[in-house]
């Protein structure tokens, strides 16, 4: 029960408070957008840079830790297509933003802070890396996955070009690698930078939380249920547990390993109704996933905590 009141609650009340806001109207119009931008552009690079600087190059590139987060989500993809994309047959981009809505977990805006809440500042570390896995490998092979079915054979292989190109531009993906040049270099940071990565990445999560309240303003559970249930499932349940077998085969410290724990049992991200909106396809579907995971991970990540030991 403290694990919910002390970790779990106020993290999802933050999720309500955005979304009061938003469904009052209190912020006016474009709220949702600003908060993002500055969430995006602003914030979690501050956050991601002042985190890679400072942490120990044997620490950022903890292989076993970035290879259990992504063997657990290679094997989830595959289990996936082999299931879901049966039971629920679809184009291929449908089946891609599938098999996205089951494994990309939401750990930006709610990884880092419910692991900072959690852990304290050794949970972010791992939900930084976790975070800049998603965005410069995961999201990137989907984008390209739905590219590359939606297009004709001549422009396949600039569908690649443009997925790397992306992953070059992002403003998490430059902070982080510039963090980790600075940490290479063994300099230490200079205090008037590490005081403004501090305070502005101290209001990432909460502004991330927020945004992600703003975000379910008027999002419904239209869709196929049977096949939100199914992938809502295999994220919260099937997912952790394929990272325990991880575990298994290549060991943690506890921390690391009780924040892959986490992270692989988090909701689905909602940057897969971001590419859905995009595309024009899977829009309601994913949104039910984000919406179902999201509730329902009150309690699965509340049961987590207590076996965690978490108070």
């Amino acid at each position: 029960m403290e694990a919910i009141i002390n970790v779990v609650l106020p993290v999802f009340a933050i999720i309500a408070s955005g979304w009061f806001c938003g469904r009052m109207g209190l912020l006016g119009d474009g709220a949702s957008q600003a908060l993002n931008g500055f969430t995006y552009f602003a914030a979690l690079p501050a956050l991601f840079f002042g985190a890679m600087a400072t942490a120990p190059l044997k620490d950022t590139f903890n292989l076993p830790f970035i290879a259990d987060y992504l063997g657990a989500v290679v094997i989830l993809a595959l289990l996936t297509w082999a299931i879901a994309g049966r039971l629920f047959p679809g184009k291929g981009d449908q089946i891609g933003l599938q098999n996205m809505a089951a494994n990309f977990s939401n750990t930006g805006y709610m990884g880092i802070p419910l692991l900072i809440t959690a852990f304290g500042e050794a949970g972010k570390l791992p939900a930084v890396i976790s975070t800049v896995l998603n965005g410069a490998i995961v999201m990137p092979f989907y984008i390209a996955v739905v590219e590359y079915t939606r297009s004709d054979a001549a422009h396949r292989a600039q569908v690649f070009a443009d997925a790397g190109l992306g992953v070059v531009k992002s403003p998490l993906v430059i902070s982080a690698v510039l963090g980790i040049l600075w940490s290479g270099l063994g300099v230490p940071v200079p205090i008037f930078l590490g005081k403004f990565c501090e305070i502005l990445g101290a209001a990432a999560p909460p502004a991330a939380l927020f945004a992600m309240g703003l975000f379910m303003v008027g999002k419904s559970f239209k869709g196929d249920r049977a096949e939100i249930a199914l992938l809502t499932g295999f994220k919260l349940l099937l997912h952790p547990l394929l990272a325990f077998g991880m575990l298994l085969l290549i060991p943690l410290e506890k921390t690391w390993a009780d924040s892959l724990l986490v992270l692989a049992a988090l909701p689905t991200g909602s940057l897969v109704f971001v590419l859905s909106n995009l595309y024009g396809v899977y829009t309601q579907r994913s949104t039910g996933v984000i919406i179902a995971s999201t509730f329902v991970s009150v309690v699965t990540l509340s049961l987590l905590f207590n076996l965690l030991g978490v108070r």
